[in-house]
């Protein structure tokens, strides 16, 4: 029977994010980290932090002041969804995910679940297209199917695309090794067997499922690596080698720093060996002709989720640096220059990145297959490659307005030493509404985020993930209609244009973004976000 279209939506079961620590000591995967066997992923002190930043993507979608950013409707379904696990059906959807994620990364500096969302939407894409090509609907079916597992179950969903790669001069089928790429090893009735290496694997060890992916472009000689599937953690076959999350310790109270100890992210190299797949759990396998689809789909789709990740981040560097201005003497760093003005460059420099963003929201058109959203893909990669550049200068600039304390002040013990602590307390104190205490506690969070392990760890995820800038930059120069500016200076110069589909100059053309396509777009209206983030900064 049809869905009843004038049915009020219903709004699928959500786990707390207790639930979703119960959830995971269900779970048996193999896991290692700093070359220990984790017994058990939602207990283990080295995984905490990470462990804490998805329970809370699954508090945050209860909070009904922030469901208009945290849930949506899945009309197809007439479900109300986690956002996390939403494929987008109109522009308004993707202001509503960089919105999303945005307060997210506010809380934890990476949420991690969005990488799930972006994936959906790019399998979405990707099936449709495969099942025009074949006249089937096979592979969407089993897409629609696992969506529905997915969103029902309020999986936690980790994106094992990045291969091991092996010799990057040669193509997975040329590698000594064929284990450098994830492929398919046999196949019969029943399903397929994988086996290889998923290098950059986000948050793996506390997922509830691998939703595995090629990663590039494929030949017809590379269609064994042609496969995208979906297995739980703990399936037969799977070992999952990880790095620390965060910078938990044995006693926090003393030890480690008072963000990373709490939130954190790992990410991990995931070892496939003969891992058995049913054929409801294949999306395709072998089909090398479409495997570009999804590479690029899902490439755009995330990278307009980095903004939104970063801009959070970015949220809390702004914040920090404004208490250090306070903490230093100056209650008002708008009345001094010289911390007015790297404040509105950093400022600047994040919602610089994150307008982008919202192009790339506003502009989204759907795609052809699918009829799902994609963001302008100009827009998403000029974002990204924004942020990627400039994630040292907001650290530069936040350690420019809160002075040299971040590295001169003294460890976290020596706040316990009898014989210190006084003594510093009196004269590491600068602004009398300011206690000591309270100043070093910024400067401990400015280091933490900037100056540390994990401050190192966030520039270089943010240059390099979702994609290197050199991979943004060939985006942008593929999908910039040069050509439209090359056939206005030509009217302009009486020169004509010369209607060449073969010269390369001109052959980047593309409609004007309103009027050639309409003013309306289709689809859901969009949203105030501001006004639900706002909210959230205040409380």
């Amino acid at each position: 029977m049809g869905m009843n279209i004038d049915a009020a939506p219903e709004r699928v079961a959500l786990m707390t994010g207790d639930a979703y620590r119960e959830s995971l000591r269900r779970l048996k995967p193999r896991v290692f980290v700093d070359g220990r066997r984790i017994e058990s992923v939602a207990d283990a002190p080295e995984l905490v932090p990470g462990v804490n930043a998805l329970a809370y993507t699954y508090d945050f979608a209860l909070k009904e002041e922030l469901a208009p950013i945290a849930l949506a409707t899945q009309t197809s379904r007439g479900r109300i969804v986690p956002r996390m696990l939403h494929v987008n059906e109109a522009a308004g959807d993707l202001l509503n995910k960089l919105e999303a994620v945005r307060v997210l990364c506010q809380e934890t500096g990476c949420a991690q679940r969005y990488l799930a969302h972006d994936a959906l939407n790019g399998l979405a894409q990707a099936t449709a297209a495969i099942d025009d090509a074949s006249g089937t609907r096979e592979a969407g079916d089993r897409f629609r199917a696992y969506l529905a597992h997915a969103q029902d179950n309020d999986l936690a969903i980790g994106i094992a695309m990045t291969d091991a790669k092996g010799d990057r001069t040669k193509k997975p089928h040329e590698q000594a090794n064929l284990d450098a790429y994830v492929h398919v090893v046999r196949r019969d009735g029943k399903g397929v067997w994988i086996s290889g290496a998923k290098a950059i694997v986000t948050g793996a060890p506390y997922m509830h499922e691998l939703l595995v992916m090629p990663s590039r472009n494929m030949g017809p000689q590379d269609a064994a690596f042609a496969v995208c599937c979906a297995v739980p953690v703990d399936a037969a076959g799977i070992t999952i080698v990880s790095r620390v999350a965060g910078r938990p310790s044995d006693e926090p109270e003393h030890g480690a720093p008072l963000f990373s100890r709490r939130y954190g992210q790992s990410t991990a190299v995931v070892l496939f060996e003969e891992v058995f797949v049913p054929w409801e759990r294949v999306f395709y396998a072998g089909d090398w002709k479409h495997s570009h689809i999804l590479t690029y789909s899902y490439a755009t789709h995330h990278r307009h989720s980095c903004i939104a990740a970063r801009a959070g981040f970015g949220d809390l560097l702004i914040g920090a640096g404004a208490l250090m201005c306070e903490a230093n003497g100056f209650d008002d760093p708008g009345k001094v220059s010289s911390l007015r003005e790297p404040m509105v460059e950093l400022i600047k420099i994040v919602e610089g990145f994150y307008a982008c963003g919202v192009a790339a929201s506003v502009y989204a058109q759907p795609d052809e297959h699918s009829k799902t959203f994609m963001p302008e893909p100009v827009y998403a990669n000029i974002g990204k490659l924004l942020m990627s550049t400039q994630i040292y200068d907001m650290h530069r600039l936040a350690h420019e307005v809160s002075g040299g304390l971040i590295v001169a002040l003294p460890g976290p013990d020596e706040d316990h030493n009898p014989e210190t602590a006084a003594k510093l307390s009196d004269v590491l104190r600068a602004s009398p509404i300011v206690p000591y205490d309270k100043r070093i506690e910024a400067a401990r969070f400015i280091e933490d985020l900037t100056a540390s392990y994990q401050g190192g760890w966030y520039s270089l995820i943010s240059l390099h993930g979702g994609g290197s800038p050199a991979a943004m930059k060939q985006e942008i120069w593929r999908n910039y209609p040069v050509g439209n500016k090359v056939q206005l200076v030509e009217r302009l110069l009486e020169r004509g244009v010369m209607h060449d589909p073969d010269r390369p100059i001109t052959a980047n053309t593309q409609p004007g973004k309103c009027c050639d396509s309409g003013c309306g777009a289709p689809g859901q209206g969009i949203m105030q976000p501001m006004t639900v983030r706002r909210t959230r900064e205040t409380g």
